[in-house]
């Protein structure tokens, strides 16, 4: 079974950084992109950050470009994303996404499988 789970989240103070963690199981990383995304409140799903280990195929959104960093280490299968400087406007619930398509502009979840999702809170 293929399957991705996140783990890392939390709650911190703004400026504060956490690291998210996507453990994958029944595939490698370099047969799908990966993606992370978040849900805030009242709002739509928005990709954060995604990546092709492949081919190094990188997709940040604009408002966490500079801060967010996401990697992966392909021994332990897993996909990080890296948050620093955090704001509140950063508080959701961040998804773990197997099979996404990084296009120019964006990067899309049409075809995504998820994980359960882990809560991120950045107290003011």
């Amino acid at each position: 079974e293929r399957r991705v789970v996140e783990s890392g989240g939390g709650l911190v103070q703004a400026g504060g950084s956490l690291r998210l963690s996507c453990v994958a199981s029944g595939f490698n990383l370099d047969d799908y992109e990966i993606g992370w995304f978040r849900q805030a409140p009242g709002k739509e799903r928005e990709a954060v950050s995604c990546v092709s280990t492949r081919t190094g195929r990188l997709y940040y959104e604009d408002s966490v470009k500079g801060r967010f960093t996401i990697s992966s280490e392909n021994a332990e299968n897993t996909v990080y994303l890296q948050m620093d400087s955090l704001k509140p406007e950063d508080t959701a619930v961040y998804y773990c996404a197997r099979d996404v398509a990084i296009r120019y502009t964006d990067c899309s979840a049409e075809n995504a499988s998820w994980g359960q999702g882990t809560q991120v809170t950045v107290s003011s």
